[in-house]
């Protein structure tokens, strides 16, 4: 499936129904949240925003998502305005798309189709871009006779407007085929990632897992924390940008307590309110790495007015997922850019305020990690006879911070042990 090379300049006027039926899927709590939102995920599209449109209506139109009357004056914008692009801040089915698009006379896609536009070109790994092709092939199927031949007017692909019926049988053909080749591709890179996550399990290393809102500070606090291993490669640093969706491929990291010990911190999508389900579950492998962890970071910007909504966003994927549950931290991000004190809104999660900038601040969010992931370390004096070469190199691997004195008939080492490891060395202790 080819996709276009031309670079197109986007000029988009975006729209929201803002509905009073509380129980239609379309029902947005909070407009003004959202817009914002809305507005950020059109600027991560690279698409200038040249006007918001919201249309009061008590339900959705059948024929138009918003009604007639809001459509032409849609049109006279848009012609005053020279946009070439109309987006809707919801999901839209074909036949609305095919009849907007007649009446506007201009493209028009939906929340989702730019989600996944903004996915597809951020992926970086053939397990990221498999896993948005596929979300947007099965969005596309069923929605053929209205959208066209088109993944979506912004990413380009096979047809154009106004298939016939035999190029819609071929189209279903085609994608059908292509669904069914990219679903036999994941499985066998789910196949290695359970491989690969059997050997973690048994490398018995503490895993931490850092979800949250996109552009709430997870990839920038995995920075700061990796940064801390004396074998630090600055390559291996996550990409930040400020924009929603800068990271979209999970990164697995290893890290340091602030004793030395080891630990892996691994850095997930980010979460965005009314995440198409399409995507949740193309991601869904991928967000399961959470499931494994022996830790979650919920990170969250503590300066978007917004807090509550990505606090709320975060907590019902990670319910989706099965992860409700699992230990959990609440890291209240930014607090730099704040003017007063944040006041933490539930007594319920343990919970740190910090800024990912701040030195200290990482410090302190390691030692509460250390505290919550391993809360009883003792610290033991090993004697390890000098012909058990294996077992030295082995604690030696595993733990950075330990006293070593060579005795008459063994190696003394002493470091700050997990009980698991304590049972494991007993017949080694000393003291």
């Amino acid at each position: 499936m080819e996709k276009t090379t031309e670079k197109i300049d986007y000029k988009a006027i975006l729209v929201t129904l803002n509905i009073a039926d509380k129980k239609s899927k379309d029902y947005i709590e909070d407009i003004e949240a959202s817009m914002t939102e809305f507005n950020e995920l059109a600027l991560a599209a690279n698409v200038e925003v040249l006007g918001n449109m919201v249309q009061n209506k008590q339900s959705v139109d059948v024929t138009y998502f918003i009604g007639k009357g809001k459509v032409e004056e849609i049109k006279t914008y848009s012609e005053n305005m020279n946009v070439n692009l109309v987006i809707f801040n919801h999901e839209l089915s074909g036949s609305q798309i095919r009849n907007l698009e007649n009446a506007l006379d201009v493209d028009v896609i939906d929340r989702t189709m730019l989600i996944q536009e903004i996915f597809a070109n951020r992926a970086i790994t053939k397990d990221g871009k498999l896993q948005v092709e596929l979300a947007q092939l099965k969005y596309r199927l069923p929605r053929l006779a209205g959208i066209g031949g088109k993944l979506s007017r912004m990413g380009g692909g096979i047809g154009g407007r106004g298939p016939g019926e035999k190029k819609l049988e071929t189209d279903k053909r085609h994608i059908n085929a292509r669904i069914l080749e990219i679903e036999k591709e994941l499985a066998e890179i789910v196949k290695n990632r359970d491989v690969q996550r059997s050997q973690r399990m048994k490398s018995n290393l503490p895993i931490v897992a850092l979800v949250g809102y996109t552009n709430a500070g997870k990839s920038t606090i995995t920075n700061e924390i990796i940064k801390r291993n004396e074998l630090h490669d600055p390559e291996k640093e996550v990409f930040v940008k400020d924009m929603l969706f800068a990271t979209l491929d999970t990164s697995l990291r290893k890290a340091k307590f602030t004793n030395g010990n080891d630990f892996l911190v691994i850095d997930t999508v980010g979460f965005v309110s009314r995440l198409p389900h399409s995507l949740v579950k193309a991601f869904k492998s991928t967000l399961e790495e959470a499931l494994f962890a022996d830790l979650v970071l919920h990170i969250l910007d503590a300066s978007d007015k917004n807090y509550e909504l990505q606090r709320e966003t975060t907590e019902d994927v990670l319910k989706e997922i099965g992860c409700a549950d699992k230990a959990k931290i609440i890291v209240n991000n930014k607090i730099d850019l704040l003017s007063g004190d944040f006041v933490v809104g539930s007594a319920e999660v343990k919970s740190i305020n910090i800024s990912a900038n701040n030195p200290d601040d990482i410090k302190r969010l390691l030692d509460m990690i250390e505290e919550t992931i391993i809360p009883d370390i003792e610290e033991k004096t090993l004697l390890i006879p000098y012909n058990e070469g294996n077992l030295i190199n082995e604690i030696h691997d595993k733990y950075s911070n330990v006293a070593t004195e060579y005795q008459e008939n063994g190696i003394s080492i002493t470091l700050k042990l997990t009980q698991d490891d304590i049972r494991k060395y007993n017949e080694y202790i000393l003291i």
